[in-house]
């Protein structure tokens, strides 16, 4: 049994698992999770701004002292939308990897469908015929499994960040903003067909917690839940009715996903409403079970250099 660190580097939060793992097995020994915002201005600007690196480079400090609690040696950071669209993101992955101690990894779109697949399986019977569905804050992955093999699988760059910065500029948004915002969330989706759904980060956790009516999110029950779409057609009108400051007071919903939680229901109301699906499955487990995976076949660190670019990104 390995035990070792994973961190997402996400376009809108950054997360922390410690876990132990043993083959196809995962226990969860810790997880946090941080609203960094790390993609802000990122679709407009192509670069990754100082001010959300440094709510990172905070974050990763609490992070790193956690870890190193636990006497961890393998942490592997992996990073996806946000640093994949920016001019600067390798030089940033080279910053952290020489700050931190961490191994970084830039996820394609391949790798990082394949990596959440990994971590959707975790821990359950094989996945037979499901579309996974990952809405992050840059990017949506689609990812089609059948039989436990990954057939299918894309990256759009329809996240609930990007998606708000581009298209819900009003306080509530207004109608056209909304519509405009689905309209175009439609025109990338893909044709492929499957009979049940699985959804993993924060916008249906978010929204299992509503449908359950907690007041404050509990993955023990989010876990398995299934989340009718017509509870997120509910739930889009209630919010998008709201302004950000209204919304902040909502039981169940994070103070950081307030700004672009609205935008993320639009992702997935238009995900189920294209593919005719009626319901879809929470998970807690995702792509970074995956990279808690992979942590676990890194070696162990060595001494060196800093990597290319270090120090360089801002």
């Amino acid at each position: 049994m390995t035990r070792v660190a994973a961190v997402d580097l996400g376009t809108n939060s950054t997360r922390l698992l410690i876990a132990d793992v043993e083959g196809r097995d995962l226990s969860e020994v810790a997880r946090r999770l941080t609203i960094t915002r790390l993609g802000e201005g990122v679709d407009s600007r192509r670069r990754l701004l100082p001010l959300p690196i440094t709510r990172v480079r905070n974050c990763l400090s609490d992070y790193r002292r956690e870890i190193e609690l636990h006497g961890i040696t393998r942490t592997l950071a992996i990073a996806t939308s946000a640093v994949r669209d920016a001019e600067n993101g390798e030089a940033f992955l080279g910053e952290i990897e020489w700050s931190y101690g961490f191994k970084t990894q830039l996820l394609d779109g391949s790798d990082e469908a394949s990596m959440m697949a990994h971590g959707v399986s975790a821990g359950r019977s094989e996945l037979a015929d499901a579309l996974l569905v990952d809405i992050g804050g840059g990017s949506t992955e689609l990812v089609l499994v059948r039989q436990g093999s990954v057939a299918f699988a894309t990256s759009l760059d329809v996240g609930c960040v990007r998606i708000t910065e581009r298209f819900l500029r009003s306080d509530p948004p207004s109608g056209p903003e909304l519509a405009a915002a689905g309209a175009h969330v439609r025109s990338l989706l893909p044709q492929v067909g499957a009979p049940h759904a699985i959804g993993v980060a924060g916008t249906v956790t978010t929204l299992a917690t509503l449908d359950l009516g907690d007041t404050e999110y509990d993955p023990a029950r989010t876990h398995g839940h299934r989340i009718p779409l017509a509870s997120v057609e509910e739930q889009l009108e209630r919010l998008a009715s709201l302004t950000t400051k209204q919304r902040l007071a909502v039981a169940g919903i994070e103070p950081g996903r307030a700004p672009v939680i609205v935008a993320g229901i639009v992702v997935l109301r238009e995900v189920l409403s294209t593919y005719g699906l009626t319901e879809i499955e929470v998970s807690e487990r995702d792509v970074l079970h995956g990279a808690a995976f992979a942590a676990a076949e890194l070696r162990e660190p060595e001494e060196g250099a800093a990597p290319p670019g270090a120090y360089t990104c801002c």
